[in-house]
């Protein structure tokens, strides 16, 4: 049996090569998100570990803001001197380093990098855990003088001698670079230029009494955790957070975390996809070739083989097929990982190639995953291998699936679907977010097993009607193409199964986005009043200079700044919440429009006052008038009354749970050192919008981290950052077309072969090769729209269910893009018209006499 197993692999493995194609693709997807991760992980972990101090101390983050704030937490600069005099400290630093700076070059562009990386304005001073060297000129001296990183200047054109305008939160001002600075390790992508320490902190903190963080270094002997301790008891630990070197790069590492998930997930989806979809297919594969092979296999069973060996012979045949697919994934997981190293190297990461990380459990991932996933999908079809009789060696061959009746079909998938649509529409009809969402993700599993499953049922009525034209149009061959498809129900199914799971995802996503951006319109149509919003192009905050110098611009009549700021609010039902609050001045109902459910907006920014959505304030037991326990950074914290209700249509987008707004001045009063996110700019009397947008670019040109925004600006761009979403969707139908190309090209060239008689005999009487071509080709057009039909009619229920729940948060319009799933539909068709290509050119290559004598 293992002889035979193998020499009927061998005889099979061009038509296992298709198959074989979705195992690589989502091994490879697998394998490589492993290794750039680890990697990326490695070159990080050393890096945060070569440069960390033995204890560094630092500001206690007792809250963290989803939203840039620009405030830096700092700590008194005195405290080197104080733990200078712990027994057992070799040396001290007062360190400073910000990241609400812009660099911009002698041409007002900025020196800082496009990819979101922060730019890094930090003092100068070398020991052995430098990440930089300098490699030319000398170390800054004075006000004036300043270092830049290797890798911005040579991005950047920038030589010794040239000059930089540093925009600081305490004010602007100019350095000279008079030496180049090189990277001992990675550059994890960031901009660096280094001051002189005497001047740092009053340049870029406002102060020369504060630091951002004290670093200490132990003396021979002493280790991190005893040093941390007698630092600690020396300075007192309330306000300060102390961490030895190993703490201090774990916490660098959890900071960089969620990047890298980010994209570690996103080619996990890949893989999922690519798993998905590989499954249909090799399902089809292996029922077809077990199909074909009736005879085979009914002569093992009469030359004793019983069931069992039947089947694990079948299951050999499916570990083999996983064996090879896993071992070339993993050598193109291995290439996907390369390419994107380079691809990071591009951006400005400049990961090394020569140290990609291999760990132990990407091979085992890679394995599990490619074996697996080929063992389970071959299961059922090694299972009806095992059901042949041995009287099937003496009849011709049969199709396996023809004329069987799909009952228990209709009844499993008539259950799982109605388990399904009850799903969605509890989705529908659900009021808090969080059910929403959960009964969304079920009712999404359900009814697209209930599709897979019921699939096979909807064949015949459905491709009826796709095909019912094809008579008509192309006559005998028309007809025949149609009844091709539904001659064998099951395996149309199949195979438009793998292109109606990447359809449906598309479709729902195309829906769903489509909603977003029609409701953020509304939004912005209905709140924003302000003629021009002035903002910083990545949304970081900026500093109180642009404020001052958009308000002393010409024609400017009104500008209302924004600010945000952490903050941790008790509420009376005793839960407590962390979330981003916003700071406004007074006249904000002269460029926004709020609507309130009980007081108003200067009853909400009165001094002690705060406002909030009332739908968070319902759900938490909040009334007008209560006293709500405010948190602010640094231990600071307020009784404050709620003011005002307003109707914010939910709050919890963005980590702006509760929809919490103030006056500015209480932020500037409990968050000192913030910066403006956003101001909201009205002309004044006498001046036209273009006049004023002139003005204000003029003004802002020293600037060009900001940019001037209407309200047509302002949808466009929400509108590209949706699209971002989009096209990750768009690259995930793109990998599932691919395998779903594969399947139908599987299928139409096992289907040939299948019918290798039936077409000798329709050769013979008259059939032409291009009217063969042809046949094949409409045949596999009906069964990518019929996948495309089911995809999208899935897709479309999904969407709507999905702007149910974005309902909750605000998002109420709904608005379905019919150009895109028009433009779906006839995408595949001419999927189908591509996968036919191969297979109807080996069909009409076949000898007539040959083909008829063929068994």
């Amino acid at each position: 049996m293992l002889k035979a197993t193998l020499r009927s692999f061998l005889a099979h493995k061009g038509r296992l090569m298709l198959s074989a194609l979705a195992v690589v693709l989502s091994v490879a997807f697998v394998a490589g998100s492993l290794i750039f991760s680890d990697t990326v992980s490695r070159t990080f972990d050393r890096l945060f570990a070569s440069t960390a101090a033995d204890v560094t101390v630092e500001a206690k983050q007792d809250l963290k803001s989803s939203v840039p704030t620009g405030a830096v937490q700092t700590v008194p600069a005195s405290l080197r001197d104080r733990a200078a005099r712990v027994d057992g400290v070799a040396e001290t630093h007062a360190d400073v380093s910000v990241e609400n700076i812009v660099v911009v070059d002698s041409d007002n562009k900025s020196v800082g990098p496009t990819t979101g990386a922060p730019t890094i304005a930090t003092s100068w001073y070398v020991t052995d855990r430098s990440p930089v060297k300098l490699t030319s000129g000398h170390a800054p001296h004075g006000a004036g003088e300043a270092l830049l990183d290797a890798d911005t200047a040579d991005k950047k054109h920038i030589r010794i001698g040239d000059t930089l305008t540093v925009q600081a939160q305490p004010g602007t001002f100019r350095v000279e670079i008079v030496g180049i600075a090189t990277f001992n390790t990675t550059n994890p992508g960031a901009a660096l230029v280094f001051l002189d320490p005497a001047v740092a902190a009053e340049k870029l903190l406002g102060s020369a009494d504060r630091a951002t963080s004290i670093s200490v270094d132990a003396a021979p002997g002493v280790s991190d955790a005893a040093l941390k301790a007698r630092v600690g008891e020396a300075i007192g630990t309330g306000p300060y957070d102390l961490k030895t070197a190993d703490e201090q790069a774990k916490s660098d590492t959890a900071d960089l975390g969620g990047f890298l998930d980010v994209i570690k997930y996103v080619m996990l989806g890949f893989a999922g996809i690519a798993v998905l979809v590989g499954v249909f297919l090799i399902v089809n594969t292996f029922s077809m070739l077990i199909a074909q092979r009736t005879r085979e296999l009914g002569l093992l069973r009469a030359l004793g083989a019983d069931r069992r060996q039947v089947r694990r012979s079948v299951l050999t045949e499916a570990v083999l097929l996983g064996v090879v697919g896993s071992t070339l994934g993993l050598a193109a997981g291995i290439g996907l990982a390369f390419g994107l190293i380079r691809l990071m190297s591009a951006f400005g990461m400049n990961l090394k190639a020569t140290e990609m990380v291999i760990g132990w459990p990407t091979p085992v991932a890679s394995y599990v995953v490619g074996v697996g996933v080929t063992f389970v999908a071959a299961y059922l079809p090694a299972r009806r291998a095992a059901t042949v009789s041995p009287m099937a060696a003496l009849a011709d061959a049969e199709i396996a699936g023809v004329g069987r009746p799909l009952r228990a079909r209709a009844i499993v998938g008539s259950i799982v679907g109605a388990a399904g649509a009850a799903a969605l529409a509890g989705c529908a009809l659900a009021t808090k977010t969080s059910s929403a969402a959960s009964l969304l993700g079920l009712g999404v599993v359900l009814t697209l097993i209930a599709t897979v499953i019921a699939g096979p049922l909807l064949v015949r009525p459905v491709i009826r009607v796709l095909g019912g034209a094809f008579p008509a149009l192309f006559g005998s061959i028309g007809r025949m193409s149609q009844r091709n498809a539904l001659r064998n129900p099951r395996r149309t199914g199949a195979t438009a199964a793998a292109l109606m799971v990447g359809l449906a995802l598309v479709g729902g996503m195309s829906v769903a986005s489509a909603s977003m951006s029609k409701s953020f319109d509304q939004q912005i149509d209905k709140t924003l009043g302000a003629d021009f919003v002035i903002q910083n192009g990545n949304f970081l905050p900026f500093t109180r200079e642009i404020t001052d110098k958009v308000r002393a611009t010409d024609g400017v009549g009104l500008v209302v700044r924004q600010r945000f700021a952490p903050v941790a609010v008790r509420l009376p039902d005793g839960k407590r919440i962390e979330t981003t609050a916003a700071g406004y001045d007074p006249q904000v109902d002269d460029v926004a429009h709020v609507t309130y459910k009980a007081g108003d907006t200067s009853a909400a920014l009165a001094d002690g006052r705060l406002g909030m959505d009332a739908g968070f304030a319902k759900d938490h037991g909040v009334r007008l008038g209560s006293t709500v326990p405010v948190e602010f950074p640094g231990g600071r914290s307020a009784e404050m009354t709620v003011g005002a209700l307003a109707d914010q249509g939910g709050g919890d987008g963005f980590g702006m749970q509760g929809g919490l707004f103030f006056g500015i001045a209480t932020v500037e009063k409990y968050v000192p050192g913030g910066q403006d996110s956003s101001l909201y700019v009205n002309r004044a009397s006498g001046t036209g919008a273009d006049q004023l947008r002139s003005s204000l670019e003029k003004t802002l040109d020293a600037y060009p981290q900001v940019q001037v925004r209407d309200q047509a600006d302002y949808k466009k761009l929400v509108h590209d950052q949706i699209a971002v979403l989009l096209y990750l969707v768009y690259a995930l139908l793109g990998l599932a077309i691919v395998i779903a190309v594969l399947g139908v090209v599987n299928t139409l060239a096992l289907s040939v072969v299948e019918r290798t008689r039936e077409i000798g005999l329709l050769r013979a009487i008259g059939l032409a090769r291009r009217q063969l071509r042809r046949m094949i080709r409409l045949e596999s057009v009906v069964i990518a729209v019929f996948g495309a039909v089911l995809g999208l009619a899935l897709g479309l229920v999904w969407g709507v269910c999905t702007q149910q729940v974005l309902a909750l948060q605000g998002m109420t319009a709904l608005a379905i893009p019919w150009g895109t799933i028009v433009a779906v539909v006839i995408g595949s068709a001419v999927v189908g018209i591509v996968a036919a290509l191969l297979p109807a050119l080996r069909a009409s290559r076949m000898n007539v006499l040959a083909a008829i004598a063929h068994e």
